[in-house]
């Protein structure tokens, strides 16, 4: 669908600032069980859980592998993760670390409720992973 040419779109400038800002995102990413995620999973922007009625832990991929994704990343880089939870019962997520990563905050996410996480590069082969919310 092509954007209307007038209103429906964000203008840079003296634009009309009340009209909403229209971003891209790849289809979300998904795991079920305890697992070791993959690079993509982690980058792609949405990360559906569905582990049941168990509890999981998704461990972080290697900062190695992380960094044959983004490719161009630099120390102070970013990006984030909102991991949603759609388990039920004692089905609550919990984050592990991967060679290289640090992790700030709270690393369980509560069954069918959601977390924003914000992924920063802090030097050579090192990342840190926040809980924004």
């Amino acid at each position: 669908m092509a954007l209307p040419s007038i209103g429906g779109g964000y203008q840079l400038g003296d634009g009309n600032l009340n009209e909403i800002f229209l971003g891209e995102m790849a289809d979300p990413q998904t795991a079920t069980s305890t697992a070791t995620l993959t690079a993509a999973q982690v980058t792609g922007g949405v990360l559906v859980a569905s582990p049941s009625t168990t509890a999981a832990s998704y461990t972080l991929p290697t900062v190695a592998l992380t960094e044959a994704v983004l490719t161009n990343a630099k120390v102070g880089s970013t990006f984030e993760l909102a991991l949603v939870n759609l388990g039920t019962s004692s089905g609550a997520v919990t984050v592990l670390v991967g060679t290289g990563w640090t992790i700030v905050g709270n690393a369980v996410v509560a069954v069918t409720s959601s977390a924003r996480f914000l992924a920063r590069k802090t030097g050579d082969g090192a990342w840190t992973l926040y809980r924004a919310a």
